[in-house]
Formats: structure tokens, C-alpha cells, sequence
């Protein structure tokens, strides 16, 4: 990948404070530990592995939504860990997030105008009619008809309302896109048409995404390179297809055995090829 670096992590480290019975602190929790890597302009970087590993904490802290407890986060050049209040609110007009859930991400009281509308009405961009109209060019930009702009969240699917949540992330035309499990919570076929309409919009608008995710499978489809998390440390990270098709990890390997397959012929074909391509690599050494 020949873009330029938007985002460079060194070193993140995020602790917290353990308890051990009333108001006694015990060990400190390693959530990340010591996690490296950058996002350049234009591609995507999918961050997978087990639930507990330190994915989502990793897209928090580089947001600054935790504080990190060591470590260093630039965006554009700039340093986020010891940004000033003011310099980090205009970093977040270029730097997002899609966040998991998309029922509890959107406020039921407001209407999706509203809430598409809000990072606008935050940082004070245009009036009202301009806002209106950028409220109707995302949604439609998300494949919602405009005409439901007055509706409220319970009146979509979950699939509707995370294209609702993908509008808003982008009202502010954002350079990079934090993606904490944007699927996971929705049906097979529908995370199918999430995936598709961003790689869409990526290639549009040239987004870069941190695309954060337990199922390898969803990565490959979405990312140009993995990076695999455990226990707050990255394992293993390269091209997309290399890790997927010639995992070097015990842990990345154990993560695309437990990848189900629909069909058990080509299950038993995986299998197969797996088995050729391990006896070959010993066979060569």
C-alpha cells in the first residue's frame, strides 16, 4: 500500500486498575499491551481476534474516548495523547467511529434527521437548511430514502439503523473510520450488504477504515492487511490474503479453523489443502 501514513500507533498501552474486595486495588488489568501499527490514506486495517482481546479498547484509546496509559497516537502528524482539548475536537471532525450496537449507538427520543444531524450542530457547521440538505445527501449516500428523515430508529431494522449510524460518522466528511464490530450484531445476509456498502463508500469518498472484528472471515472481506489481537498484544499482521491463506501464528491458525463452513465438501477441501500446504513446508525444510 503506497498512500501516505494517516494514523500511527507506537507502543499503546492501556491499564486498568484492578479490585480485589472493598476498595482494595488489586492487579492491574493489561487490556493493550504495548500495540503498534498505522493506517495510511485510502485502505483498511482489520484488528481481529477473540472477544477480550483488546480490539475495541485499542479503537477507544485511539480516538482518546480512554485515555491511554502509555503510548503514542498520531493522526495527520499530529500527537492525540497530549492534544489540548480544542485541538482534539477539530482531530475528531476527520477521525469517526461506527460503533457496534446499532440499537443503543442511536438516541430512540431523536428522529434519524437529528441524529445524523448532530455532529454538524456540534461543531456548528451551516444553518439549518444546509444541514437538512447534508442530512438528506448522506442518507441517501447510505441507500435510505430521504423521506424517512423524520422517523425514529425503532421504525427501521438493524441493518437500516447501522446505515443510519454509518450517515452520521460521515457528516463531517472524515478522512478515517474507526469500525468497532459494525456487523456483528446483524443476520449473515445483511452483514453481506453493510460490507458492500462500505467498500462503496471507501472507494467514493477515500476512506481509510480501522476495521475492528472477531471473525476473520468479515476481515478478509473488507481489509487490505490484518493485524491479530490477543490479550492486548498484536500477533501477526500482513497483506489480508497472506494471513488468511498462510497464517504463521499458532493463534491466527486456530482463529480460521474455528471459521464455520457452510458446505462440507468444501470444508473437507480446506482441510485437505491445509494438510497438502503444512506437509510441503516440512517437507521443504
Amino acid at each position: 500500500m503506497s498512500g501516505n501514513v494517516l494514523l500511527e500507533v507506537e507502543g499503546l498501552t492501556k491499564h486498568f486498575q484492578g479490585r480485589r474486595g472493598f476498595r482494595r486495588q488489586g492487579e492491574a488489568v493489561r487490556a493493550v499491551d504495548d500495540v503498534s501499527f498505522v493506517v495510511r490514506e485510502g485502505e483498511t486495517l482489520g484488528l481481529v481476534g477473540e472477544s477480550g482481546s483488546g480490539k475495541s479498547t485499542t479503537g477507544y484509546c485511539v480516538l482518546q474516548l480512554l485515555k491511554p496509559t502509555a503510548g503514542s497516537v498520531r493522526f495527520q502528524g499530529q500527537e492525540l495523547t497530549s492534544a489540548p482539548r480544542a485541538e482534539l475536537r477539530a482531530a475528531r471532525r476527520e477521525l469517526q467511529i461506527v460503533f457496534q450496537d446499532p440499537y443503543s449507538s442511536l438516541d430512540p427520543r431523536q428522529t434519524v434527521e437529528q441524529i445524523v444531524a448532530d455532529p454538524l450542530e456540534i461543531h456548528r457547521i451551516g444553518d439549518r437548511a444546509s444541514r437538512r440538505r447534508r442530512v438528506h445527501e448522506l442518507l441517501d449516500l447510505v441507500g435510505i430514502d430521504p423521506a424517512f428523515a423524520s422517523r425514529y430508529p425503532h421504525e427501521f431494522s438493524g441493518g437500516q439503523r447501522q446505515r443510519v449510524g454509518i450517515a452520521r460518522s460521515l457528516a463531517l466528511d472524515p478522512k478515517l473510520l474507526i469500525c468497532d464490530e459494525p456487523v456483528s450484531a446483524l443476520d449473515v445476509s445483511i452483514q453481506a450488504q453493510i460490507l458492500n456498502l462500505m467498500n462503496e463508500l471507501q472507494r467514493e469518498l477515500g476512506l481509510a477504515y480501522l476495521f475492528i472484528a472477531h471473525d476473520l472471515a468479515v476481515v478478509r472481506a473488507v481489509s487490505d492487511r490484518i493485524a491479530v489481537m490477543r490479550n492486548g498484544k498484536i500477533l501477526e499482521e500482513g497483506d489480508a490474503e497472506e494471513v488468511y491463506v498462510r497464517p504463521q501464528h499458532p493463534y491466527t491458525k486456530a482463529l480460521l479453523a474455528a471459521v464455520p463452513v457452510a458446505d462440507p465438501r468444501r470444508m473437507r477441501a480446506e482441510r485437505e489443502r491445509r494438510r497438502s500446504t503444512r506437509a510441503a513446508a516440512g517437507a521443504g525444510a
